[in-house]
């Protein structure tokens, strides 16, 4: 599993064209469209906390999880005191009690190169989440990995930094290694050079669709990126809806 370290001090600098408000705002539409109404949100792999600070301005009691203690630091510093931080890696998701609907955005799940390690991140969320709670996530798709990373390079320059990202795309398994340099302004003019390496991995949707089935999901609807129409053969990720079938009888019999 990818983690960051370099690039944590540098992810919301880059990450500029995410607007968090209207993510947070289509997630909750997401979950109302398909009957769910809920107070308390897991974020999983919240990283610096930008969502949880958009779902919280929206009246909602969130838990925010993430394996990067730097990621976490800043979200530390952004959030209100009421926002719960957990440092956990995904798969070993272990909660005080449960939620009533869960979250996991922009591409997090990619993070994670084995199904057997998607499915582990399924089994510990359904214990969780609520019976018939939702859980909601993204995931970049096999089109984005082979037409658009692939095996290009990119440079992108923000408030003093300039980061070039360079991809090396495997047919084989859907997979991206990516080299993040990172050049970072000093206050002299001179640049100081950070390295990050991450390796992400693209699933199918009938692959996505098999592992929630097999780890107790109902796979309710799937998207296209901040859309209510199903994924094109083209869109760059897709979103997925799925049902807790855990029934409450399970639930207390810790099941």
């Amino acid at each position: 599993m990818s983690g960051y370290g370099a690039f944590s001090a540098f992810y919301d600098a880059l990450m500029t064209d995410v607007d968090y408000p209207a993510r947070a705002a289509y997630l909750l539409e997401l979950f109302a469209r398909h009957g769910g109404h809920p107070h308390t949100i897991l974020d999983i792999a919240c990283g610096s906390g930008r969502l949880c600070e958009a779902l919280e301005k929206q009246g909602k009691e969130v838990i925010g999880v993430d394996g990067s203690a730097a990621m976490l630091m800043q979200a530390r510093e952004r959030l209100s005191a009421d926002v719960l931080l957990l440092a956990q890696d995904m798969r070993e998701l272990d909660l005080y009690g449960t939620v009533d609907g869960a979250v996991c955005t922009l591409d997090s799940l990619n993070h994670l190169c084995r199904t057997q390690d998607i499915a582990q991140v399924l089994r510990r969320a359904r214990l969780f989440v609520e019976p018939n709670g939702l859980f909601i996530f993204d995931v970049n798709t096999v089109y984005k990995h082979r037409e658009v990373l692939g095996d290009h390079t990119f440079v992108t320059e923000q408030d003093g930094i300039v980061c070039v990202w360079r991809n090396h795309y495997l047919a084989r398994t859907n997979e991206v290694d990516m080299l993040l340099d990172f050049f970072v302004e000093q206050q002299d003019g001179t640049y100081e050079r950070y390295q990050e390496t991450v390796r992400e991995r693209a699933y199918s949707e009938r692959t996505l669709r098999r592992l929630l089935a097999e780890t107790g999901w109902e796979t309710v609807a799937v998207y296209g990126d901040m859309s209510t129409d199903a994924p094109t053969p083209d869109c760059e990720r897709m979103v997925f809806v799925a049902r807790n079938t855990r029934t409450v009888e399970q639930a207390i019999q810790g099941e």
